[in-house]
């Protein structure tokens, strides 16, 4: 399992070795066609290839406007090992609705994006290494007592894509001391967010440090 969150398929496992060798071709420009995949296991690191704009946003939508639901800005910087925030970083996202449901892709015979769901997008970092996503607040699985959170990758073009830890929420009820110790790996930095409430939409921070606690991580 290469996260709290959700098991490993053999398949998946064997699928994911097969791509830390060999070329990502399914997807759309900023030389993420030729990353490979470190950190292994790493599950489903093909989906966040599949429909890669070619020109992400820094200022992207994870779920719509429309999306019913509390409003939510996550935002954060993406910087090297030395703190040295770094430009055209692509980090990807999928979440759960507020009822705690991946909500169905029905556009696409892909089973990795219908697993993924529709609340699923990209954003590339700016010049300061800052990134935005403006999406709903998640909610847990249901009948479950897991925490609420947000899945990330992250795509360095060109030198390597891998998972981080989840954003996860302070505030939730379902997030125990002992929840925390088994999702907080350090992958990218801490995950767990604060998030506060500002003229009706909640607004959460996480920094990403490029290659912290990621096995294989080239450092480039």
């Amino acid at each position: 399992m290469h996260r709290l969150l959700r098991a490993t398929p053999l398949p998946i496992l064997f699928g994911a070795l097969l791509l830390s060798v060999l070329p990502l071709s399914a997807c759309a420009g900023a030389d993420a066609g030729t990353t490979p995949v470190v950190g292994q296991p790493c599950e489903d690191c093909d989906v966040p290839l599949i429909g890669l704009p070619a020109d992400p946003p820094a200022i992207a939508f994870l779920a719509p406007r429309d999306e019913p639901g509390e409003r939510l800005r996550l935002t954060g910087r993406v910087v090297d090992a030395q703190g040295h925030p770094r430009q055209g970083v692509i980090v990807y996202a999928h979440q759960t609705n507020q009822a705690g449901i991946y909500p169905g892709e029905r556009t696409t015979d892909e089973p990795g994006v219908r697993r993924h769901g529709r609340l699923r997008g990209w954003a590339a970092s700016d010049a300061d290494g800052r990134y935005t996503f403006l999406t709903v607040r998640p909610g847990s699985y249901p009948g479950t007592a897991m925490p609420q959170h947000i899945h990330l990758y992250v795509i360095e073009p060109g030198c390597a894509l891998y998972y981080i830890d989840d954003v996860l929420f302070r505030d939730d009820p379902h997030l125990t001391p002992a929840a925390e110790r088994k999702a907080s790996q350090g992958r990218g930095g801490p995950g767990v967010v604060a998030p506060t409430l500002v003229d009706g939409e909640w607004q959460a921070h996480r920094d990403i440090v490029l290659g912290r606690s990621i096995p294989g991580h080239p450092g480039c």
